[in-house]
């Protein structure tokens, strides 16, 4: 991942630094920015152009890497809705994929992650950026299994009438989309692009599970892959409509949404990237013989 100059690693993560004008810390595409590129999308789909591809829509601003363009671009022609995000191991909730439409477009969100020391860096910025310091998104501290993920939604009122969910949790991202049962009109989740297109596997569930922690995973074992989660989501009604550009995130679109203009795509040309392609080749061989779990 490329560390932004605003950044600096807390346990292992890269953070970036809460600053005393929490603006210095945004870059790339501005609020005005954003808007005429929303304008411009409206106009293409409203008088029948062809619409661009994923890849000539990414920018980054608060996201690893190129999801803020993605979901501008979902979200200006399905319409940002109620503007409700929830986002799991959201790290300090800075750098992630809902910050955008947090500190951009005004949406609230719930931010979770297990990490107590970056969430309350994210606390604190939130607290001082001038669009959210009276009404913050709720960022908050929990270790999320499958037993507590439905439940966290419910508590702080986000099981219903949800945009977006963001998933991003490096380990045991299958076993929690699986036990939550909120219906986003959007889902992005993190797979494992060592994996190759057409098998659906998982590592097993482990309620403790960290990259950091897990030697395997640093090799590879970790997280599900693609096919896995188009099964899983294909059969609660979402289609996988694309990935960002190194082939690290896949969009899930409700299937009222946007039907007829982003059509489904294979988990194949999701796997296609350069980046993906060598992931794989490097990967696949000593990963095959792993204990996964097919699902």
């Amino acid at each position: 991942m490329e560390i932004p100059a605003t950044a600096h690693r807390v346990a292992g993560k890269v953070v970036p630094r809460v600053h005393s004008r929490p603006d210095e810390a945004l870059a790339g595409a501005d609020r005005g920015t954003q808007i005429a590129l929303t304008l411009a999308y409206q106009d293409r789909l409203a008088s029948g152009r062809a619409l661009p591809d994923f890849a000539d829509v990414e920018f980054k601003n608060t996201a690893q890497q190129g999801e803020d363009g993605i979901l501008l671009f979902i979200f200006a022609l399905a319409g940002h809705g109620s503007r409700r995000a929830v986002e799991m191991c959201a790290g300090n909730g800075i750098e992630c994929n809902s910050a955008n439409l947090i500190l951009h477009h005004g949406w609230d969100a719930l931010l979770c992650d297990g990490n107590a020391r970056l969430v309350d860096a994210g606390r604190r910025f939130y607290a001082k950026y001038f669009e959210t310091k009276r009404v913050p998104p709720k960022v908050k501290q929990t270790w999320i299994t499958t037993d507590n993920a439905q439940a966290l939604v419910e508590q702080h009122g986000f099981a219903d009438d949800l945009d977006l969910l963001s998933l991003d949790m490096d380990g045991i991202d299958y076993w929690i989309m699986d036990a939550l049962q909120v219906r986003p009109r959007v889902i992005v989740c993190e797979y494992n692009n060592r994996l190759p297109a057409g098998v659906s596997i998982t590592v097993p569930y482990d309620g403790g599970f960290t990259v950091e922690g897990d030697q395997a995973a640093g090799e590879g074992f970790f997280g599900a892959s693609l096919g896995a989660f188009v099964s899983l989501l294909g059969g609660r009604g979402y289609r996988l409509v694309g990935a960002n550009r190194h082939n690290t995130n896949a969009f899930f679109l409700r299937e009222d949404v946007l039907t007829g203009v982003l059509p489904a795509v294979t988990d194949e040309s999701c796997l296609s990237s350069k980046w993906a392609t060598t992931m794989h080749r490097r990967w696949w061989a000593s990963l095959e013989s792993r204990p996964w779990v097919k699902v």
